[in-house]
């Protein structure tokens, strides 16, 4: 009797929390459980985040106009939110046209019809007579460029520099952080300005270059926090195990180092590319960054900013896609930080 009776203490405990947890969950209200639910996982910055991605995918399919394309009679055209516009139609000519019916509708019907389409200015028209919507649809793909580029270089020097520092440490250790604090010790957005004045095109920077100037800034995060990762990581038995069976100093920082560091390096990742895209929104806003008449955020705020009061649209809404983006990236990159690191956890 005494030995069922501790078989029975002793089971009890193997259930887990997160059963109970889901059991008390199930209990609660439909609107309780969909707020745990929204709690839990950040469903806004990914449906926000994936609309970025499609939108700079298939920007050309999107678009309903030529970013580029101007036309000075519908300079800072008001939004028309997709209404019917026939008072700026330009009536064709029937004589250009064949009158032939083809499934009840002429050539000339729908020439008449496609005169003023309900996609076109939905969002209004900048200072040029170009359609906003249009420009901001492309200017998601040149974020998504930009910020691809960029994060990529910072991802393999940033984590190369940290990894260097953390595993073979003393002076390379010392060296490296030097340069690190010396870098952040710049002024970036001078020099940013000085490397634009001096590869001038077209009113502003090639886009190589603005990639190269937010590169500069990209790599440094990840070395301070992949450093201190294998700081703590190196002192581990596995890699004290691996050290004495003669494994080589890259098999120890590729194969028993660096993947305990991954989690670290996805939620720097996460973080940085919405401060990228900011830094690229800034630099355009400047006139140091993405030259005419190529689509970006920063650019086209800084175009409106003469007429704010006349055509807020110009600024308001490519401005709005960057708060937006930003926003979602910080979101989830919190929550994925939060997911990654067990101290952190405050989802439940």
């Amino acid at each position: 009797m005494t030995h069922q009776s501790e078989t029975q203490t002793t089971t009890i405990p193997a259930e887990s929390g997160m059963g109970a947890l889901q059991r008390e969950v199930q209990k609660r209200s439909f609107a309780s459980q969909a707020w745990y639910f929204v709690r839990r996982w950040p469903l806004i910055p990914i449906l926000l985040m994936a609309t970025l991605l499609i939108t700079g995918v298939f920007a050309h399919v999107i678009s309903p106009a030529d970013p580029i394309e101007q036309s000075l009679g519908f300079r800072n055209f008001p939004p028309t939110w997709g209404r019917a516009m026939p008072e700026y139609n330009v009536v064709p000519n029937p004589a250009d046209f064949d009158l032939e019916t083809t499934k009840g509708k002429s050539a000339f019907s729908r020439a008449k019809k496609n005169s003023f389409p309900r996609s076109k200015f939905i969002l209004g028209g900048d200072n040029l007579g170009r359609d906003v919507l249009s420009r901001i649809v492309y200017g998601a793909r040149i974020s998504l460029q930009v910020t691809l580029y960029a994060l990529t270089s910072g991802v393999i020097i940033g984590v190369s520099l940290g990894l260097a520092a953390g595993y073979f440490g003393r002076w390379t250790d010392e060296v490296i952080m030097r340069i690190v604090d010396v870098w952040l010790a710049l002024p970036f957005i001078l020099i940013a300005l000085v490397i634009a004045q001096q590869f001038l095109h077209q009113g502003g920077a090639a886009l190589w270059v603005v990639i190269f100037i937010i590169a500069l800034v990209a790599w440094t995060p990840f070395v301070r926090q992949v450093r201190a990762d294998v700081l703590t990581i190196r002192s581990q038995e596995y890699v004290m195990a691996a050290k004495v069976a003669g494994a080589s100093h890259l098999r120890l920082i590729l194969r028993h180092i660096m993947p305990g560091t991954l989690s670290t390096i996805l939620v720097i990742a996460t973080l940085r590319v919405g401060q990228l895209i900011l830094t690229e929104s800034t630099l355009s806003f400047l006139g140091a960054g993405i030259p005419d008449p190529i689509p970006a955020w920063g650019k086209s705020v800084s175009d409106g900013r003469q007429f704010i009061e006349e055509a807020w649209w110009i600024s308001f809404w490519p401005g709005f896609a960057i708060f937006l983006v930003v926003m979602a990236l910080n979101f989830f990159g919190d929550w994925l930080r939060d997911r990654l690191d067990p101290r952190l956890r405050q989802l439940d």
